[in-house]
């Protein structure tokens, strides 16, 4: 208890910890969201880190920086806390900072798709190989009336689903993705698919819309992994369920910049923490073993709660 408050009685790391309350940052990010010098930041995340207050996630040569557990106090207090952080006089400028470096982020990531859509499948299976575990996530869709699929890219999954379900509904944020995936539709004669521009946090769809929803090496193009899977059980019915594919953890460092990649892959317990956090439960996962050369692959299922 006296370690936090003693991390916590300065202005400035109340300002931090308030921001990395609303998600995952960098020392960049954070320096350009405080408007502060790299040193000054890294002082005071050192200070927090070692209260338990923040917890520090390395991938590559970036550290992403986010609230930690280890401070069992400061998790009792914790929402109290988020409470009284209302009352700082920065506090507005500190959230307008923070949306505005998600929305370059969203930015970064849009005209990336947006440029690459025709050769998006060739590039990113010649870039970063992985298995072939595409019958095996299927396998984890179950039968229902609806299924959602976000980040469509080209649309590649979308006539396997088809026979999963009475209608599919496609979601992606770029345009010129869903164009791609129109014509692989139109060329399928796929009457029960729709396709819908959105965004992963805001989706497209009524609350309890959908029976499944899939994300097919989605989530690792996502600012905010957990603000995502809420926003997917968010419109699952009741005991349906998200089918995830993504990258195991890699180091592939290229990948940031030659494929929009915003996550190095995951860890197993990150996603499992993810999943109940956005209030999915029976967690199954399965890791899809890579040949020489190729990066593994994390199947992931976790369904809604019941009521």
């Amino acid at each position: 208890m006296l370690e936090l408050f003693k991390a916590l009685a300065d202005p400035c790391r109340l300002r931090l910890t308030g921001v990395l309350l609303a998600g995952e940052f960098t020392v960049q990010e954070l320096t350009r969201i405080m408007g502060m010098g790299q040193s000054r930041i890294s002082r005071h995340l050192k200070i927090l880190t070692e209260a338990g207050v923040l917890a520090v996630k390395r991938q590559g040569t970036w550290s992403y920086y986010r609230a930690g557990e280890d401070n069992t106090f400061f998790g009792a207090i914790r929402l109290a806390f988020e409470r009284e952080l209302e009352q700082i006089p920065e506090r507005a400028k500190d959230l307008a900072a923070l949306a505005a470096v998600l929305e370059e982020r969203r930015r970064k990531s849009l005209e990336f798709f947006e440029g690459h859509a025709r050769q998006w499948d060739s590039l990113s299976r010649t870039l970063l190989p992985v298995p072939d575990y595409q019958q095996r996530l299927l396998e984890l869709v179950p039968q229902v009336s609806r299924i959602l699929e976000i980040g469509v890219g080209t649309g590649a999954l979308l006539p396997e689903l088809a026979d999963k379900a009475q209608q599919v509904i496609g979601v992606d944020h770029s345009p010129a993705m869903l164009e791609e995936a129109r014509r692989r539709v139109l060329a399928e004669g796929q009457a029960t698919i729709e396709l819908r521009l959105g965004e992963m946090t805001h989706l497209p769809l009524s609350d309890a819309g959908a029976g499944c929803v899939v994300a097919n090496m989605v989530l690792h193009h996502a600012s905010q992994p957990l603000a995502v899977l809420q926003e997917m059980a968010r419109v699952l019915e009741p005991g349906g369920c998200v089918v995830l594919a993504d990258l195991a953890r890699h180091e592939r460092e290229w990948a940031r910049e030659q494929l929009a990649d915003q996550w190095l892959g995951f860890e197993e317990a990150e996603l499992a923490e993810w999943f109940g956090g956005a209030g999915l439960e029976q967690v199954e996962m399965l890791r899809v073993a890579a040949q020489p050369g190729q990066e593994e692959v994390l199947l992931v299922r976790g369904r809604k709660k019941q009521g």
